[in-house]
């Protein structure tokens, strides 16, 4: 019989909505069962890709003993911690905090107030290595809930108060400025790992958001020591495992610290963000490998990602069926020589040798990960390209993976600048219509007529919970590319609809602190406001980079105040932890640039001559740039304004604080302008 997940609109609760243990969403009532039973809270966190929180469902959360069990002495609460990112931070500090180390599953054990007293992630059902099992934490628990109830609500109270002391206020503080970026760069250089590219030691993460600080920072200093470190680890990744060799697009993480081995599920903000990255490694370059890849990402999310409505799924799990029946990681993605004598015959010697499969395996069970490891040059283009579609097509013939259908209005708003950007940079309009369809849908299912956004929608229903600060940065961040990419103001529109909400519900009293929940959000232990980033931009850097793409845009001294200090917060972490606040970093470098304001004025972008110009402008590698694109004195951009033609030639105008250098009509000149 079907629980209360049953009704739920994501795809991880309804994932546990037949499991035996009687759930409850994150709701006020499940708290006032707790107190009206006096018994705990257990609250489990996870997403649907996630491959322990699966294990652990199978192990513990599907056995009718342990369900019993949990369903007598505890009220059992289940979050997608995609849909309340806000719940899963505020927990996941205290589990931090307390254990040194955070992940998922989260589990953790709560008074009916919603105060955590015991903490851990994945548990076995049975001792193992030295972990206590599932039943035995209950159990614990339990007898420490029916025993020592006044030392266990002490505890709980302790550790709300030690999280209330944590409170982060660098609001008030200067942007950082060369010496800061400085810092920044040299502490990346030490953590930086030369012979593999990356940063620290495995498991190994994409570090999308500090790769853009680098080509932002060789942008403006011309350091080819941070080019360097760009590019090597760009090639290095899509070399390796990490990469999908066949489809196009990029796995969670690494498990070494050679990009061969993956976590094989495949999120929607890594594609987004690595999509991005690779296209202006590319526009910084001229890199036929980074050009493929932004390219094949870009495909790979259109063709996998894509919902009916036209937003863009969540994740792909790293699981699936691999044949018999069993659902085990990385069986859609691996090979075995066997298996590729099946599918190429006589080529399958070359398949191996190129894609480095090995009779003995570099994964389990003699199986495989795709790979580069000789490099992108062979002898054999054709022969190769035809390999890799016949593998291609056998691989869509396998039981895929499950796919987390919901949208999550911040990583669709990353989605959409990275394919509008992808899109102009490579001459495919289709990319950009992509985009602009997922604009449309979060415009239509998740902003309201006050400007306020719903965090997820699934099925062409609007999910009930708010949007946080990343989603309204994101999101802007996604308007604003699509203003300058297609030219349409409507979407500088939206992204200050968005952006005044920013500064009226997710700043303190003064204007100062940003923090990742609104002012009138539902009200939690701590209300959260983390500055570094995780596997995407934090919401406060975030939000720092859109403030001030939308002060370029139109001038707004309050949003250009509001960015410079949002970015308080990178002076005075940057030197110190780059590698957690990388974009930070690259907004520093658009605020030290500028940044650049281009407007661009002639009949109609399909004017040959006016294309060429905005083209050459969405290219200038200039740290945050922003483009307008119209009719002279058009009124959908602020920057047109007094912006004529010159000699009746369509002409860009580069400036500075609405300050112009004298107009240019030819793309070179507008191409040296945008270099220096």
């Amino acid at each position: 019989m079907a629980n209360r997940l049953a009704h739920a609109t994501s795809p991880y609760l309804l994932q546990h909505a037949d499991n035996p243990v009687d759930w409850w969403g994150w709701e006020t009532a499940a708290f006032e069962e707790a107190r009206q039973r006096d018994v705990p809270v257990f609250l489990s966190v996870g997403y649907s890709a996630c491959h322990w929180c699966h294990v652990m469902a199978h192990e513990s959360f599907e056995d009718e003993a342990t369900a019993a069990y949990m369903n007598e002495h505890f009220v059992s609460v289940k979050v997608d911690r995609e849909e309340r990112p806000d719940v899963d931070a505020v927990y996941m500090e205290a589990v931090q905090a307390a254990t040194g180390q955070g992940g998922w599953p989260m589990t953790v054990f709560l008074t009916p107030d919603a105060e955590p007293f015991y903490f851990g992630t994945y548990f076995p059902p049975v001792p193992r290595h030295g972990m206590p099992s599932f039943r035995q934490v209950l159990e614990g628990v339990r007898q420490a809930w029916t025993e020592r109830q006044d030392e266990v609500t002490e505890v709980a109270g302790k550790i709300v108060r030690d999280l209330a002391g944590r409170e982060i206020d660098y609001g008030g503080a200067r942007p950082p400025g060369e010496q800061e970026q400085a810092q920044a760069l040299l502490g990346l250089t030490r953590e930086y790992d030369p012979q593999r590219g990356g940063f620290g030691g495995a498991p190994k993460f994409p570090p999308s958001m500090v790769i853009e600080f680098l080509l932002r920072h060789h942008a403006r200093t011309g350091s080819e020591g941070a080019l360097q470190m760009a590019q090597d680890t760009c090639e290095r990744m899509a070399r390796g495992g990490i990469y999908d060799q066949l489809g196009g697009g990029f796995a969670r993480y690494s498990v070494d610290r050679d990009w061969t081995v993956p976590h094989f599920e495949k999120m929607l903000y890594d594609n987004a963000l690595l999509c991005r990255v690779y296209a202006h490694l590319w526009r910084s370059t001229g890199s036929g490998q980074a050009s493929r890849v932004a390219l094949e990402t870009a495909d790979f999310m259109v063709r996998e990602l894509r919902t009916a409505e036209g937003g863009f799924a969540s994740a792909l799990d790293a699981d699936s069926d691999d044949g018999s029946g069993r659902h085990v990681e990385g069986a859609y993605y691996v090979w075995t020589p066997e298996q590729l004598r099946d599918v190429l015959g006589d080529d399958a010697p070359l398949a191996a040798q190129h894609f480095g499969v090995t009779e003995e395996g570099t994964f389990e069970h003699g199986r495989s990960v795709l790979r580069l490891p000789q490099g992108e040059g062979v002898a054999d283009a054709e022969r190769i390209a035809s390999v890799r579609e016949r593998l291609f097509r056998a691989r869509q013939d396998r039981p895929a993976p499950g796919r987390d259908d919901k949208v999550v209005a911040a990583w669709n708003g990353l989605a959409v600048a990275a394919l509008a950007e992808t899109g102009a940079y490579f001459d495919r309009p289709d990319l950009v219509e992509a985009a602009v369809a997922a604009a449309d849908l979060l415009v239509r299912l998740h902003l309201d007529d006050r400007g306020r956004l719903v965090r997820t929608s699934r099925g062409g229903r609007s999910g009930g919970n708010a949007g946080v600060l990343e989603d309204y940065a994101d999101v802007a961040e996604g308007f604003l590319a699509l203003a300058s990419v297609t030219g349409e103001g409507v979407w500088l529109d939206f992204a200050g609809l968005l952006l005044d909400q920013v500064l009226a519900r997710f700043t303190d009293p003064d204007g100062g602190v940003l923090y990742d929940t609104a002012a009138d959000a539902e009200r939690l232990i701590r209300r959260p406001q983390d500055p570094t980033d995780n596997a995407t931009p934090a919401g406060r850097t975030a939000a720092a980079g859109a403030l001030l793409s939308y002060a370029a845009h139109t001038g707004s001294e309050p949003h250009r105040i509001a960015a410079e200090r949002a970015s308080g917060v990178v002076a005075a972490l940057g030197p110190r932890v780059p590698r957690f606040i990388g974009w930070g970093l690259a907004v520093a470098e658009a605020l030290l640039d500028g940044p650049r304001e281009i407007a661009v004025v002639g009949p109609d972008l399909s004017d040959e001559a006016t294309g060429t110009l905005h083209r050459t402008a969405l290219l200038g590698a200039a740290p945050g740039a922003v483009v307008a694109a119209g009719v002279p004195d058009g009124d959908e951009f602020p920057l047109l304004a007094d912006r004529p033609l010159v000699g009746g030639a369509p002409a860009a105008y580069v400036c500075r604080n609405f300050t112009c250098d004298a107009p240019t009509t030819d793309p070179e000149r507008l191409r040296t302008a945008l270099s220096g």
